[in-house]
């Protein structure tokens, strides 16, 4: 039994977030009966906060308590998590055990972990996600500190798995001295529609709500954070011609970010920008996704961004920011801006004039790309295959 132990996401069941979503896709899905998957969870965040143990979608599921310390939560979480997973393993007397960490906050402690990881022969994968050293919500020293992370992460790593290409070649080039093991599996997508119909009360009631139409509007989905590119977006809007609204769902807050945009842009002052609040009814929000016009995207520091691929299964038209990490899921599957004045303006522009076939072609092209590559079934797979494969650690430092 190849016995799995996964540290980083906030646990599953999943309520939110990506890394959330794809342990619990990834456990939901499980083909292999040759793996045994160990989930922390943080007490604070599962319906099953008051239990050590338990199961759920076949996996062992252990509960880590979080004292309130402010932003070093997410640190000590990672490390009582891999301590306890440690112990576990060593407790059950795991053969060969693998330690899968998602994001890099731990690096500064992280070589000792490994030590005591490869004296249980196992061995140690760590998902570094994107770029978290660039998103502007940091400060310049939190910054510096996710950055030696990432390094000391990557250093003593046994295998480094990327979910875009593009951070796969970041990782070779960056940390190329270290001589790390690679491999890319990306994140996955559903690609089931949405069974509501536009008849259905609870889709009428949110349209009217919102005064909206089914095709005659663009869609921004994602967290209101800087870094999204918001301000680009609403701007350059704007600018365009589009008689259609921008609907914009995200959490948003009226702080100091909320009210430089509004400063910058008078966005209020346009009714074609609607802000609607959060969806969490998730069949609502694909039928919303499914009945935009466009699809903006501004992610620009992340690897494979899940949003993204729910867009392109999703939306049939889909206006990238071009960074390598878009440019490598999408292809020509749709069209791309920059920050620069005028770009995205330029883009919506040519998307108002394109003929419903074209537009067609783009949806096709998007939809056969999440078919061929990432769906969750793949990717359940491409993971199977993986943790069933032996990584030897001899060669790592130690």
């Amino acid at each position: 039994m190849q016995h799995v132990y996964i540290i980083g996401s906030k646990g599953i069941p999943a309520r939110y977030g990506g890394y959330e979503t794809f342990v619990d896709k990834l456990t939901a899905g499980q083909v292999s009966r040759n793996i045994k998957y160990h989930v922390a969870a943080r007490s604070d965040n599962s319906e099953f906060g008051s239990k050590k143990r338990f199961e759920y979608n076949n996996a062992e599921v252990f509960n880590i308590s979080v004292p309130n310390i402010g932003p070093a939560q997410a640190i000590y979480y990672d490390l009582a998590a891999l301590s306890f997973a440690i112990k576990d393993a060593k407790r059950i007397h795991a053969k060969n055990p693998i330690f899968y960490i998602l994001a890099c906050r731990i690096g500064p402690f992280i070589r000792n972990y490994v030590k005591r990881i490869h004296q249980l022969h196992g061995t140690y994968f760590v998902n570094p996600d994107g770029h978290e050293w660039k998103r502007a919500k940091w400060s310049k020293p939190v910054r510096r500190y996710w950055k030696i992370s990432e390094k000391l992460m990557i250093k003593y790593s046994d295998l480094v798995v990327c979910d875009n290409k593009k951070i796969e070649e970041y990782i070779q080039k960056q940390y190329g001295r270290f001589t790390p093991k690679t491999v890319f599996i990306a994140y996955g997508t559903d690609t089931t529609p949405s069974f509501l119909t536009s008849e259905n009360s609870k889709v009428r009631e949110w349209f009217e709500l919102h005064h909206l139409q089914e095709g005659n509007y663009y869609l921004v989905v994602g967290r209101f954070v800087p870094e999204n590119n918001f301000e680009t977006m609403i701007r350059e809007f704007l600018n365009s011609t589009s008689k259609r609204q921008l609907v914009v769902i995200t959490n948003v807050k009226k702080n100091k970010f909320y009210g430089s945009l509004l400063k910058k842009t008078n966005f209020d002052q346009d009714a074609r920008i609607n802000f609607v609040g959060t969806v969490y009814d998730q069949p609502l929000l694909r039928y919303i996704r499914e009945n935009a016009y466009g699809y903006l995207h501004g992610h620009e520091v992340g690897g494979t961004n899940p949003s993204l691929l729910e867009a392109l299964s999703t939306t049939p038209l889909n206006l990238l920011i071009d960074v390598g990490f878009n440019k490598s899921v999408a292809g020509n599957a749709a069209l791309y801006w920059s920050k620069k004045s005028g770009s995205l303006a330029s883009a919506i522009n040519k998307a108002e004039s394109l003929s419903s076939t074209n537009v067609d072609k783009y949806r096709d092209d998007a939809r056969s790309i999440i078919a061929r590559e990432y769906t969750w079934p793949i990717i359940v797979h491409k993971y199977e295959r993986l943790f069933n494969k032996s990584y030897m650690s001899e060669d790592k430092p130690s």
